[in-house]
């Protein structure tokens, strides 16, 4: 119940984001923007997220082999995308399903999957880090004025001031450091809190694996190509409307980085997140709102559509593979 509600909260704060971001625009006009889009593009960004996601299911693979399981590129590929699908309805739900996914499909152990999954979340940070660094560098002018008047002034204003956020944010690093080591101290743990031991375990031990790859130089290829992919994303779907053809490679690395912010959110889909950020942020390049607006809401449609429908592929693709493997079995 508690879990059901958390997820309706954040879906209202997604749809308000969303009400504000359209609130003064003529919806019907957007969408005829929107359709004007030129096609080719859009397969082009299509073809740039489906590179990454093949690439993103060959850098899984590279994680779980050092635990001792060689999952087939399919098998990690699917599971990855129901991940994805299941992201749309519940946030963060995607990461527990592609493990439960991969568990029934190649029978990898559900723990250790968590710990590699773990492994390529903090990949994609310290990938989201060096953009907003190399964003900064080539437009400091207008990455820092956007982040700290939309993002960084708001949270300093809502806990009072800037030692006030610094405190908070240190109070809950330090209780989620105590509340781990009252767990592995208890002496008569409940069947609950050996179930977190054994996942904290297995999350240990799928960090380790990033020291047992085979081939690093392989990992590191497909994490920038991963993030190469995503900037030619934003670059490319420029080009699909006259008032942004204009705009160039740094401007694409910015939107890109406002992007994965808007995406970060635990909103299902990003949904108002990314459409208040990118919009937001097309402004500072000259663009009026509306058409910042069709940019992001282009975008965000057509990726969506893309997540939706490959993983519905996907999701269907695992149930009979499976299905016919317990047949075969039984």
């Amino acid at each position: 119940m508690l879990a059901a509600l958390k997820n309706l909260i954040f879906l209202a704060i997604g749809a308000l984001l969303l009400w504000l971001t359209f609130r003064h625009q003529d919806f019907s006009l957007v969408w005829e923007k929107v359709k004007t889009a030129d096609p080719l593009y859009i397969i082009i960004c299509c073809g740039c997220s489906v590179a990454a996601l093949i690439s993103r299911s060959m850098r899984w693979i590279q994680l779980i082999e050092p635990l001792g399981y060689k999952p087939r590129l399919s098998s990690t590929y699917h599971s990855l995308m129901f991940g994805y699908l299941a992201n749309m309805a519940i946030p963060r739900l995607g990461e527990i399903s592609r493990c439960g996914a991969l568990r029934k499909s190649d029978e990898v152990p559900f723990e250790k999957l968590v710990g590699t999954v773990i492994i390529e979340r903090l990949s994609d940070v310290f990938m989201l880090a060096l953009s907003i660094a190399i964003t900064a560098f080539l437009e400091y002018d207008r990455l820092g004025g956007f982040l700290y008047a939309q993002i960084l002034s708001p949270a300093i204003e809502k806990v009072g001031n800037g030692t006030n956020l610094i405190i908070i944010l240190l109070i809950i690093f330090l209780a989620g450091l105590i509340g781990v080591y009252m767990l592995f101290k208890m002496s008569n743990p409940p069947a609950s809190v050996q179930k977190i031991r054994s996942v904290v375990r297995g999350i240990i031990e799928g960090l380790k694996s990033i020291a047992l790859i085979k081939n690093k130089g392989l990992f590191i290829f497909h994490t920038f190509y991963i993030w190469f992919m995503y900037f030619m994303m934003s670059y490319v779907c420029f080009f699909a409307l006259p008032e942004t053809t204009n705009l160039g490679p740094s401007a694409g690395l910015f939107i890109m980085v406002l992007g994965g912010i808007g995406m970060t959110a635990p909103v299902q889909g990003g949904i108002g997140t990314y459409h208040l950020l990118v919009s937001q942020g097309l402004i500072l390049y000259g663009l009026i709102e509306t058409d910042g607006i069709v940019y992001d809401t282009m975008t965000h449609t057509v990726s969506t559509l893309l997540l939706i429908i490959l993983g519905g592929i996907s999701m269907i693709s695992l149930f009979f593979f499976v299905k016919t493997r317990n047949s075969a079995i039984g």
